[in-house]
């Protein structure tokens, strides 16, 4: 069965120099792989989003060290890696009545990923696929 729910963790820590690497340095050495991530800021603290090939195994790691960690449902929306990629999918979602909270992207060679955090993970879902788009399996991060 497809699962286009991704299970993102997101990261919770003090915004100083070394907090990532630190991050970083104990997802490799549990073999973790990176494949997209954000940082935004906030006083004094910065939430990491990521999506990683393990993210149990992340959590564990990152809680382990003391890190406040959370998982969040995302969706990987596939996207000509053109101009007008994004406005497609936006216009999409926006005509669905669907909110986009937050997002992030990353490219390849030939399409690019949106990672959204919507109001409405499964309308959202029938809605990018009711208009033709393709959206990334949760099975294709691990």
């Amino acid at each position: 069965m497809m699962s286009y729910t991704i299970k993102q963790i997101s990261i919770f820590a003090e915004n100083r120099p070394g907090r990532l690497a630190a991050i970083a340095e104990a997802l490799e050495a549990e073999n973790v792989n990176i494949y997209a991530f954000s940082i935004a800021e906030a006083s004094g603290f910065g939430v990491i989003r990521a999506l990683v090939s393990d993210p149990v195994k992340a959590h564990r790691r990152l809680t382990d060290l003391g890190y406040a960690v959370s998982f969040t449902d995302v969706i990987g929306v596939k996207m000509r890696d053109q101009p007008g990629g994004l406005k497609e999918v936006a216009q999409v979602l926006g005509g669905a009545g669907i909110n986009i909270e937050y997002a992030y992207a990353y490219s390849g060679r030939k399409e690019a990923v949106l990672v959204i955090r919507v109001d409405q993970v499964d309308d959202a879902i029938k809605a990018i696929q009711a208009s033709g788009g393709r959206l990334l399996e949760e099975r294709e991060l691990s």
